[in-house]
This record gives structure tokens, C-alpha cells and sequence, in this order.
């Protein structure tokens, strides 16, 4: 602590030069385009590049042969070095007591963790996520360090956090926080597979292991449940649209095709090869003909107005009614966000109602937020 108030002073000059350096690295950078209509860091959806990935020392995927690990056993000793998500080794020396969360998904996962009160300063925009008034209330006070386009270093480094979080589109900052003695990780749950990492990344880097445990086994009990349910159905085709546009869908290599396959239904994209949203005409929708469209969460148009779209009237989705989208009441379930497990819970009980039924699934998520978020949502 004492060799990061000498350095700060010196090299806070230095910041500005390093912010605009960044800026414009990440202007010309691939990494991370497409996760979002909204934004680059909102859905980071792609589920290619995830071979390789290394884990953090000390942890192990959520499976039945884990499931006796008791909470002492799943304890961090401190100092522990761990692997973040763009393959860094990183040193955490004491167990953080503040921390700065760059990103809306590590900040939900804290939150799951029970790490709330440690948070000192978060991303912009948070009182567009439900999900913080309704389980931590007092984030919506925090300091904000901006966004992946425009991230406040300056303000980030004058909180002088124990652990800062950041999405990976932001490894030019890293040096320059890492210079004033910040600790660092840098994230990309981009699938599933990468979100069950990151819970287990930072719950041994904040002492909270078996929080994450409980958190990834009953995420991995409730799908064990679905596929028991709907595993069996025949798979209705399903169109997936994007936020910003109806015409934009999501291929084979996103985080939502998994979602459609996991409901019991099968991607009409899913031939799609693109690592990001896709445009494709309205010709190719009629051709695909889906018997359910699907639109996310936090999309820009209505169910009202795809049903009322002349252009679709022959579809099948249209003619039969079998337009819905994702809930977006307490997060947006096809991002992957701690909860987004429910968002194929809610699919297959608009897929496969009789064998997986709302009430199911609304049961389910009220239980999982009750246990990880600390509140039973009044609509789902």
C-alpha cells in the first residue's frame, strides 16, 4: 500500500497519455466486436478461441466428483497466483478488502459471491441493470471507471482498489494500472464454459471458492433437469434476433445458440459460421422458416411489431403466433451473466410447455436468486 501512494503521485501524469494510447488500440482491435448490439462489452457471446484457456491454480470445474469439497478445503491461501483470462499470471497477496469491477458480468458474479460491500467503484451504466437495484442497491452510489470504449484510469487508480477487474478488450490499461502497484485480472466470459472459469477465477481470488461452487453446481443441476425434461422432444427451429436488429441473429460459435440447444430447440442460424452477430435479409429468414422467433432481451423493437411486419406475414413463427422475448426484468438472460442459465429454462418452457412448464422454471429462478442475489423477483 505504502508503494503505491509514492508511486501514484509520479506517475498519474503518465495516465493520460497511456488513456489516449489505449483508446485508440481498442478502435482498431477485433477482440470483443459483436458481443453486444448495445455495446462491445454487453453480450460477449463468441465461443470459439476457448480451447487452451487455462485455469486458476487451486480450482477445478464444478462436477459430481467435487461435489463432497467442504468450504475449508475450497479456502485461498494467501499469496495465491492465479491465471486470468487473457493467460496472465497474476500474484493476489492478501485477500482483497476493495475492488473496482469494470465490467457488468464480474460485477453481477461479486455480487453472487457475496462480495458486494467490497466493491468501491463500478462501470458506467449501472442503473440500467436491474438486477443492482433490486440485490445490492448501494453499487448505484459507487464511483463509476467508465466503460470498455471510454474507461476512466485516472479515476480507477485514484480508488486504489486491492483487485481491479476488467474486461480483457482493455489489456492496454493494464500496465499503466500495474505500474501504481494495482493487481490486475482481466476477463472474457464469453460462453459457458468461460463463465464457469471466471466464477472459479474469482472466487479463489476473493476467498470465496465454495461460494462459487455452490453457485456453478446449482447452475449445472438445473440443466441436468432440463435435459432430462426436453431431451427426448423433438427440437422445434428456433430464430434468435439481436437487439438492435431483427435481421441480426446469432451462428453456430455464440453463447445464444447454446441457449437454444440447451431449451431443447435447434438454431435455425446454426449454420452460421460467423465469431459475431450476423446480418443476413429477410429472404433467408422465410427460407429458414422458423417455428418460433425469439428476440433478446434487451431488444430495440417489439413482439407487436415482428407480428405486425408484412414482410414475415408467411413465416410460421408469424402465422402461428410463436413470437416471445427473453425476460429482461431482473438481467438479460441471453448474455452470460451468473443467471443466463435460466434463460434456457424459460425457453424450453415456452418450446416444450408440457414437459417443462412455466411454473418450473419460474420456480427455479426464483429459488436461484433468493440463494445467490438475495431477493425473489415479483415477475419473471
Amino acid at each position: 500500500m505504502r508503494m503505491r501512494s509514492r508511486k501514484l503521485a509520479l506517475l498519474l501524469a503518465l495516465l493520460l497519455t497511456v488513456n489516449a494510447a489505449a483508446a485508440c488500440g481498442s478502435q482498431g482491435s477485433t477482440e470483443g466486436q459483436g458481443l453486444s448490439q448495445e455495446s462491445t462489452e454487453d453480450q460477449g457471446l463468441s465461443q470459439e478461441n476457448t480451447e487452451g484457456q487455462q485455469k486458476p491454480e487451486g480450482t477445478e470445474p464444478a462436477s459430481e466428483d467435487s461435489s463432497g469439497d467442504s468450504g475449508e478445503e475450497l479456502a485461498t491461501v494467501y499469496p495465491v497466483t492465479v491465471t486470468d483470462q487473457l493467460g496472465r499470471q497474476v500474484v493476489i497477496e492478501e485477500e482483497p478488502q476493495t475492488i473496482v469491477s469494470g465490467y457488468y458480468i464480474s460485477s453481477s458474479l461479486l455480487i453472487a459471491l457475496g462480495q458486494q460491500d467490497k466493491l468501491v467503484g463500478i462501470e458506467a451504466k449501472a442503473d440500467s441493470r436491474p438486477i443492482y437495484s433490486l440485490a445490492a442497491p448501494e453499487l448505484l452510489e459507487l464511483p463509476s471507471v467508465g466503460t470498455a470504449k471510454e474507461f476512466d484510469l485516472e479515476g480507477c487508480a485514484a480508488l486504489n482498489p486491492d483487485l481491479v477487474i476488467l474486461p480483457a478488450k482493455l489489456k492496454e490499461t493494464i500496465p499503466a494500472l500495474e505500474e501504481l502497484g494495482l493487481t490486475v485480472l482481466a476477463v472474457k466470459p464469453e460462453d459457458r464454459r468461460l463463465l464457469t472459469e471466471l466464477a472459479q477465477l474469482l472466487g479463489t481470488a476473493t476467498n470465496t471458492g465454495a461460494r462459487a461452487k455452490a453457485l456453478l453446481d446449482r447452475s449445472d443441476g438445473l440443466l441436468k433437469e432440463l435435459a432430462a425434461a426436453v431431451g427426448q422432444e423433438e427440437q422445434p427451429s428456433v430464430y434468435l434476433a439481436g437487439n438492435s436488429s431483427f435481421l441480426s441473429t446469432a451462428g453456430a460459435q455464440m453463447y445464444q445458440n447454446s441457449m437454444i440447444t440447451q431449451a431443447g430447440g435447434r438454431n435455425v442460424a446454426g449454420e452460421l459460421t460467423d465469431p459475431y452477430w450476423a446480418e443476413i435479409s429477410y429472404e433467408q429468414l422465410l427460407a429458414w422458416n422458423p417455428d418460433y422467433i425469439i428476440l433478446a432481451a434487451e431488444a430495440d423493437y417489439t413482439v407487436e411489431s415482428v407480428l405486425a411486419d408484412e414482410q414475415l406475414a408467411e413465416c410460421t413463427a408469424v402465422k402461428e403466433g410463436h413470437v416471445y422475448q427473453i425476460p429482461g426484468s431482473v438481467e438479460a438472460w441471453d448474455s452470460p451473466v451468473p443467471g443466463s442459465v435460466l434463460g434456457s429454462l424459460w425457453l424450453a418452457s415456452v418450446l416444450h410447455p408440457e414437459s417443462y412448464g412455466p411454473e418450473q422454471y419460474q420456480q427455479a429462478a426464483a429459488d436461484f436468486y433468493e440463494e445467490f442475489y438475495g431477493f425473489v423477483p415479483e415477475a419473471l
